[in-house]
């Protein structure tokens, strides 16, 4: 049976400490990657040790879990060896042993990082503010069908054609602004293929034969729902379906096999890059909430956008993504303010109506007011409480609050940033 572990909101919500305590836990036979690329980030700190993954499946911190690319992810191949040179060099054993790649996989070339930047530049003041690394033009090139997946690297008549007839185009559009040697990169796939050929599987077979033995799955999400290509704040989301249904065509998941649907969802609301976020604060809660919740990106370093949690994102995002329960984490940042502020509703411009769901229109949503409920906070440190009875009244408000307004029950609440930092409730 299958776990699936979602991001809730705009990303960095922390999937992949619970990806870590639920291998732990459950020891998973297989841990998964459905979609995305190497512009995720997860950090997970484990016996005093912080491992970073990118493209990676953070189910590699375990010695006994194999690890699946699956077919919807674009794959960086220089990304997908350092990383692993760099956890075996932290001292993770094994890991070239227990990590597969999709067979079906659209490779994320340089090229595409090249690209990247030139379309932002393009964009001018409408730039998504993407991560750099070629990802939506990766995912451009798919649905195109110019572009090129793994098995096609081990033909080296077919991939060199094809990736000189994409240089092509894209020097064609750009000229000298694109500054890319194809020969360069072709020279280094030279010496990548015989390298990546031993993890490279037919992953829909292996699946098919992972769910028939009845294999413990752990399906790590990148990114999150408000990022998600086509129920995302668009245009200023990822390039990929990074919700439920990217779990389904990313790694041909039996639907029938799914035991939960776990949602990630931070206390307060972060966001990185551009784009719509109506409860951002830009003055003195938002500084405080990145400072204390140490708000700046595993995978770029960027500082993230801060401000109070929005109730009507979280109740879009499990009408989406149908959350078994949800993991909220973070709850600690909230530990010194004497009060929080929560969005329950938009207010119309014109009506004045309360408005409880997430609507298309961005331009609408701009316009509208937050209706905030606000709370009393409980100004004490809750990092050493281990169960939900001996949280302060306060917290377990704020909670059962959460509970209330989108259906789903918390079952799991991060209270500081290691391992143990983390109390689980019977619901």
């Amino acid at each position: 049976m299958a776990t699936i572990i979602l991001g809730s909101q705009w990303g960095d919500e922390g999937k992949g400490k619970l990806t870590d305590i639920l291998v732990n836990e459950n020891k998973p036979q297989l841990c998964a990657r459905a979609a995305g690329g190497h512009n995720a980030g997860h950090s997970i700190v484990a016996n005093g040790v912080s491992y970073s993954f990118h493209l990676l499946p953070s189910g590699l911190i375990s010695p006994n879990c194999t690890n699946l690319i699956g077919s919807g992810v674009v794959f960086h191949v220089p990304s997908f060896f350092s990383e692993l040179a760099e956890l075996s060099a932290k001292g993770l054993t094994g890991v070239n042993d227990r990590i597969l790649v999709s067979d079906r996989c659209q490779v994320n070339l340089d090229l595409h990082a090249a690209v990247d930047g030139l379309e932002e530049i393009e964009l001018g003041e409408r730039k998504i503010g993407t991560t750099g690394r070629g990802i939506g033009p990766s995912y451009s090139t798919k649905a195109t069908r110019s572009g090129i997946r793994i098995h096609d690297v081990f033909n080296e008549q077919i991939f060199e054609s094809k990736l000189r007839q994409l240089a092509s185009g894209y020097k064609k559009r750009f000229g000298d602004l694109l500054q890319y040697d194809v020969e360069d990169e072709i020279q280094r796939f030279r010496e990548y293929r015989p390298k990546l050929a031993p993890y490279c599987i037919d992953a829909v077979q292996f699946m098919k034969n992972a769910q028939d033995r009845n294999y413990r799955i752990l399906i790590e999400g990148a990114n999150a729902a408000m990022l998600d290509i086509d129920y995302g704040t668009y245009p200023y989301v990822t390039s990929s379906n990074t919700g439920l249904g990217g779990i389904f065509t990313g790694l041909a998941i039996n639907p029938r096999k799914i035991e939960q649907v776990i949602g990630v969802v931070k206390a307060y609301t972060t966001r990185v890059g551009e784009g719509i976020f109506k409860t951002e604060d830009l003055g003195e809660t938002g500084a405080k909430l990145q400072e204390i919740g140490r708000e700046w990106g595993v995978s770029t370093g960027r500082k993230r956008r801060c401000g109070w949690l929005d109730l009507v994102v979280l109740k879009y995002s499990n009408s989406i993504n149908h959350y078994t329960y949800l993991n909220l984490s973070k709850l600690d940042v909230l530990d010194s303010f004497s009060t929080i502020k929560v969005a329950v509703a938009y207010r119309h411009p014109e009506s004045g109506e309360e408005l409880d769901y997430f609507p298309a229109d961005l331009g609408f949503l701009e316009q509208c007011e937050v209706v905030y409920k606000e709370l009393q906070g409980w100004n004490q440190p809750i990092t050493s409480v281990k169960s939900y009875d001996d949280l302060p009244k306060q917290a377990q408000e704020y909670v059962e609050l959460i509970e209330k307004f989108c259906g789903v029950p918390v079952k799991w609440i991060g209270t500081g940033p290691n391992r143990d930092d983390m109390i689980t409730r019977s619901v």
